[in-house]
Parts: C-alpha cells; structure tokens; sequence
C-alpha cells in the first residue's frame, strides 16, 4: 500500500484543521470574499453571455473539482465565522473539537484496586476482615499489618494497604487465614489516584475529531459536553416527476433511489440534514426551495443538464448565482455542478442516475463537508487493482471495488444509473483517463461505513 503523491498546488492552498478551528473560534467581521482574479471562478451566466455558449458545460478536471470544493468551503468560512457549539456527550460523535480537553479531575479520582481479590497490609498470611469492600462505596476502613479484606475491581484501596493479591493467587487455610500462592510485590494492581492524568492536563488537542474512544475519555474526564465546530446544515432537493416514493414501478415512473440514499451518506460525511423535499419538475418551486432555505449546503438531485425541465442552471441564472463548478471530467457524474448562492452558502448539484450522483456527492459535497466541518482529510492511499479496468479516453472514473487482502477488486454493475456494486463496495477507484491494467497502483475513495471508523455516524 503506497500513498499518491501530493499535488503542489493543492498542499500550498490547503486548509489545515488548525486554520479552519481558528476561523470559526474568532469573532471577528465578516471576511473580503476572494478576488475574481487570475484562477478564479467566473459567474458562468456571465461567461456564457460573453461566448454564447449558455449550456456549454465548462468541465474541469476530477481533482480540480474537489480542491475547488474545499476552497469554496474556507472562502465560506473565512466570510461568516460560525460560533462553536456545546454538544452533549450523546450527540457529538464525529464532531471536530474546538476547544482542548482538559482532565477536570484525577483519572483514577482515587486509589482504587485493578482486579478482584484482596486488599492486604503486611506480610502475610493474613486475618480476612468479614466485610468486603466494593466499587461506589465509601472510602473503607484502614488496614492494620496482617489484615486483609475481600475487594472488587474498581472498589476505592483502604488505607495502609500493601498491594492487592488477586483471587486466583490466594488460599485460605483450615484456620481461615490467607496465604499468597506466588510473590506480592509492594503496590501490584493498585491503581494509584492520577495515574493516567492529573486535573488540569490536556488530555486532547483543538482538532480532534470526537471517536467513541475520546466521548469515554472525556466521560471519565468528568465531561457532560463538548464545545465542538457545528455540523454543516444541508438541505436535500429531490427532482423529478418521475419518481415513486413507495411500490413498483410502473406507467414510466420509478422508484426514488436518492431519497433515502442521501441523508444517511450525508450525515456520515458530518452533516446535518434538516430537511428532504421532493420538488419534482417545477421551476418555481425550485426557486422557493433554493431562495428560502438558508442551509450551509443545498444539495439537488437531477436536473443538471440542458433538457427542457432541466430546471437548475435556469434557477441558479435567475438568483445570480456564482457557478464555481459546471461539469466535471469524470464518469459516471459528468454533469455534477457547484454553486456560490451567498458568502455563507452553496449549491452541489447531483445527476439524477445513482451512481452518477454517489459520483458527484463524493466529488464535491464532501470536501465541502469535510472543510466546513473542520475534520481532518483522509489520508490518500493506493492499492493495486487485482482485473483491468476499461477507462475513458479523456474523463477520469469511479468504480466500485471491495478490498482483498492488498489488492482492490473491480465490480461490475458500474454503470451510472446502477447501485448494485456500490452497495456491495468497500471503495470506489479512481481509474486515470485510458484505464488502468492488472496490477496497477490505483488511488481509492473509503465508503464511509466501509472503513469501520467514525464514518459511521448516521443520528
């Protein structure tokens, strides 16, 4: 497994966790947006009133699409710098931290023992106490030289304790008294108060992303929330009259797929998805749905292209949008688009067929998630693909794999209006214009539920 190398200028222009927490923990006024100069994106209705070209999709290269995506979320979060959030510990899985996580106590609080067995004091053998001493309960009585007394994991040490001798290591005599079967060594298995941290300590930085692990560790720290960068708020537009939302197809109508699809990868990607509409094929209410949402992230099924109720390049022309994004060299999802409609707001627009749109979702909205949200990027990784892949002359493509052992194996069923060999896939590869053959190193898109780790954050 090899790392692809890092393009020049996406690691000169790239946000670091540090930055975009930095952006959000400020209070200051709104920032200048960036300068329409050399390499900026130009308005595509004016561009297209300059050439005529007004649905020429200006399509631009696989990974310029998604560095574009993640400078247009800093661009964002440089103009409105979003207030932290308190969060509790139930509700914060997957969240960047925004502020350090400070021990609010010792860990362990108090001496306390680390198996079941006895406390003892002295030399033995030793008289056993009739009273044990268990977990929760109030500090015990001391211990006197040759005394011992029944104690359970996590039960509070008595004072002038010796060591704690394990259940397995000790035997009673016909008298009742104990006797050790092996050595005790002064202090074993005793957890001494402050051993894993004093009150006080950075236990995690500003950045962390908050696993299952760090909710515990900030439980046992004494946490009941965490100030935390707030999840991105995206809307989900669904279009298209042709779309069922229960039964069998039937009369030219089919089932909507993308529906129940984009909620749950969205909120994997760290969003929060307040509502999904289904609009159908209607300019008007398009323009309502776009205009009245203020949504970080407003994201549209279908209705991309240049047909007659391709209604979303005549919506973002009519609201003055700023078309970052119009089309995108890869397949499946060609016509994936972009859009700035305020400082503080965009518009990713998915093909309607599946697989195009799981294209156009991993393409642009998560960068943008992922920026906004302050979370780390994935470290890129390659692996050899185990069957040629055929690819296109010009356009890069995503293909479903599943991963065995260190190679990645192509799935059929990648056609752009499939889903079969997404949802058996562990990755998508990312198939270089002309193909790829046998063996050939290949960059791979984790599937967030596929990786086993905090992707998997669906509530």
């Amino acid at each position: 497994m090899t790392s692809p190398g890092t393009r020049a200028d996406e690691e000169a222009d790239d946000l670091g966790v540090e930055e975009a927490l930095a952006l959000v923990q400020e209070n200051h006024g709104p920032a200048p947006r960036e300068p329409r100069g050399q390499g900026a994106p130009v308005p595509r209705h004016q561009d297209d009133q300059r050439h005529g070209r007004a649905d020429h999709h200006r399509a631009i290269p696989w990974p310029e699409a998604r560095t574009t995506a993640e400078r247009a979320a800093r661009a964002a979060a440089r103009a409105v710098r979003r207030t932290p959030v308190s969060v509790p510990l139930d509700a914060a899985l997957g969240l960047t931290l925004a502020a350090p996580l400070a021990a609010l106590t010792d860990l362990p609080s108090f001496d306390s023992s680390a198996m079941d067995g006895w406390a003892v004091a002295g030399p033995g053998p030793w008289a056993v106490r009739d009273e044990g001493v268990l977990a929760g309960h109030a500090e015990p009585e001391p211990l006197t030289d040759g005394e011992a007394v029944r104690i359970a994991t996590g039960a509070r040490i008595p004072p002038d304790t010796t060591a704690v001798l394990r259940t397995e290591h000790g035997r009673s005599d016909e008298r009742g008294r104990l006797h050790p079967v092996r050595e005790v060594v002064h202090g074993q298995d005793i957890r001494p108060r402050g051993q894993e941290c004093r009150v006080g300590e950075q236990l995690l930085p500003v950045g962390t992303l908050a696993t299952p692990a760090v909710l515990g560790l900030a439980a046992a720290a004494g946490y009941d929330t965490l100030t935390a960068v707030p999840r991105p708020r995206v809307d989900v537009l669904v279009l298209g009259d042709e779309l069922l939302t229960a039964g069998l197809p039937h009369d030219g109508l089919i089932r909507d797929a993308l529906g129940p699809m984009l909620p749950p990868w969205l909120r994997a990607l760290g969003a929060e998805v307040r509502t999904v509409r289904r609009i159908g094929d209607d300019a008007e209410a398009l323009h309502r749905a776009v205009t009245t949402s203020d949504a970080d992230l407003i994201v549209t099924t279908g209705g991309t292209a240049a047909g007659p109720v391709d209604h979303v390049h005549p919506t973002l022309r009519r609201i003055g949008a700023e078309l970052l994004v119009d089309g995108v060299k890869v397949r499946p999802g060609h016509p994936m688009l972009l859009a700035r409609l305020k400082d503080d707001q965009h518009l990713v627009g998915l093909p309607g067929n599946p697989l195009a749109a799981v294209s156009g979702l991993l393409t642009l909205a998560e960068p943008l998630l992922r920026t906004l949200a302050a979370r780390p990027a994935p470290e890129p990784y390659t692996l050899p693909l185990r069957d040629a892949v055929h690819g296109h002359p010009y356009d890069t493509r995503l293909v479903p794999v599943v991963l065995r052992g260190e190679g990645a194996v192509p799935l059929r069923y990648n056609g752009p209006a499939m889903l079969r060999g997404v949802a058996a896939a562990d990755a998508l590869a990312v198939v270089a214009p002309g193909g790829a053959r046998p063996g050939q190193e290949t960059e791979l898109l984790d599937l967030p539920w596929a990786t086993g780790g905090i992707g998997v954050c669906f509530t």
